[in-house]
């Protein structure tokens, strides 16, 4: 595959896994009157990561963006949120891809503290490539789906995780 048929930004594994993106903390505009982050700011959280994860290691996001004119929209997510994240506190992201075809990605994000890497929320998506032009999905173009693909198998042996594919709704007994 010549450099000339991707975006230029990723590479063709293999793949970490799980793929970790540090550097977060909880600002003070993302607290609310609980005294803990928004539910709102875990979404904005785990999306900043998920684009760490698409232009970083798929060269996906918004390098595809720029270069074709299509790419990723999330189009289901569950959030699950486990613990609280105050104010300053520091945390990071634990991306793995579950499951991928020629237009769409399954992935599973956790977002844990850096101070003792305990478990404060989760969010399972899925997101399929769009063309901006028509705003309908398209299929990846070959280097994309094989990297997908790629980090797929580079993922499948990890651990299995008790939220992946939870339903929401109440549990009665």
């Amino acid at each position: 595959m010549s450099s000339a048929e991707t975006t230029g930004a990723g590479y063709d594994g293999p793949y970490p896994a799980p793929i970790e993106v540090h550097g977060f903390t909880a600002k003070p505009e993302w607290i609310d009157y609980n005294g803990h982050m928004n539910v709102g700011y875990y979404g904005v959280a785990f999306d900043n990561a998920l684009e760490v994860f698409m232009v970083d290691h798929l060269g996906l996001g918004e390098v595809q963006v720029a270069q074709s004119g299509q790419g990723p929209y999330i189009i289901q997510s569950h959030l699950h949120f486990v613990r609280e994240v105050l104010e300053g506190a520091a945390f990071y992201i634990r991306v793995r891809l579950l499951d991928a075809d020629h237009k769409r990605g399954h992935y599973f994000a956790e977002m844990l503290t850096e101070a003792d890497h305990s478990l404060c929320a989760t969010q399972e998506a899925l997101f399929m490539n769009v063309c901006h032009e028509t705003g309908r999905s398209i299929p990846y173009p070959g280097w994309a789906a094989a990297r997908l693909a790629q980090m797929v198998q580079d993922h499948s042996g990890l651990e299995p995780v008790s939220q992946i594919g939870q339903p929401i709704g109440i549990r009665r007994k």
